[in-house]
């Protein structure tokens, strides 16, 4: 089944420009060009809209588009349910997971995936969830392993693989870090409004963590003093650790930290979920099913949020 032009006009309105689309094509622009114009004369009207550095898809280019989409992965999920009755083992999967974690994630079951399936190409993507999410929308990305909580979900589809425990961490320093539990031992529960006067560095205002931060502050009946913003969980270990402020983490990022660090839990023990998602409808193929199940493995074997399973000691108010 051919489907170049159609991937062609995809790739025109992913980029929003035709130049840029044909280098990523690796076509020339005139080349490009009359693929559209052949298309849109036996259509009987354009596209898109032209300019110099933006184009947009007209009217009736956005009814091409939507329905490009969904022959595309028609297409895909054809193949896959073929390639499955045939037991062959071919084909591509991209998998897309969040800085940090992800990649350590899949660099782990990556060798084992490839045994199983040596024929699967894998494009990885490293992204936001806000981004992983509009690609999966966009039926631009397989499956999405993502961090975040149920009103956070799209309209696609969602697997739970494991819930995750947000704690507090404050400098070991710090007055209130003697309250602490001992190393291994059951966390100690914290009212959060007792560093309410203490600066914070919390995650990036667009960041699912950010907003599940937002609303542990707005529980706890204040808002925070933020001095900084970063889009990485080893950045807020690392400021807590050198005395600058407290921070938010979940608990992943808890088991191995550095000394200098104590970590609380909180009263109403605020989670997220460790989530794998895909296009709504989709056939998800034997591949992709097995790469997601050593995945919810991995986590419930490597869980360095063991430490939601601890039973809260003191209670600090």
């Amino acid at each position: 089944m051919d489907t170049k032009q159609i991937e062609y006009i995809l790739k025109i309105a992913e980029e929003n420009n035709i130049t840029k689309a044909a280098e990523k094509l690796f076509l020339t622009q005139s080349a490009l060009n009359q693929q559209l114009l052949k298309l849109e004369k036996e259509l009987g009207t354009p596209l898109f809209h032209r300019s110099r550095t933006n184009w947009r898809p007209t009217k009736a280019g956005e009814v091409y588009l939507q329905n490009a989409r969904q022959i595309l992965r028609l297409k895909k999920d054809t193949y896959s349910q073929i390639r499955d009755i045939a037991n062959t083992k071919l084909g591509q999967l991209s998998i897309g997971f969040t800085p940090g974690r992800g990649i350590a994630m899949f660099t782990s079951i990556y060798p084992n995936f490839h045994q199983m399936y040596p024929e699967i190409t894998v494009e990885p993507v490293e992204k936001s969830v806000h981004e992983l999410q509009q690609m999966i929308s966009d039926d631009n990305l397989d499956i999405a392993f993502l961090t975040l909580r149920q009103e956070d979900h799209t309209n696609d589809e969602y697997i739970t693989l494991m819930t995750e425990e947000i704690l507090l961490a404050i400098p070991a320093g710090h007055p209130l870090g003697t309250w602490a539990a001992p190393k291994d031992g059951p966390l100690t529960v914290m009212e959060l409004k007792n560093l309410q006067y203490e600066p914070f560095v919390l995650m990036d205002k667009n960041s699912t963590m950010r907003s599940l931060a937002n609303d542990i502050f707005q529980k706890a009946g204040f808002a925070p003093n933020v001095l900084f913003e970063t889009r990485n969980n080893n950045t807020v270990l690392y400021m807590v650790r050198t005395n600058l402020c407290c921070g938010l983490v979940p608990s992943y990022y808890a088991k191995g930290a550095p000394e200098g660090i104590a970590f609380f839990q909180l009263p109403f023990h605020p989670c997220w979920q460790v989530a794998a998602s895909y296009k709504r409808n989709a056939y998800l193929s034997k591949a992709a099913k097995a790469f997601i199940q050593m995945v919810k493995e991995y986590w419930n074997q490597n869980p360095a949020d063991s430490l939601n399973h601890f039973l809260p000691t003191d209670f600090i108010r």
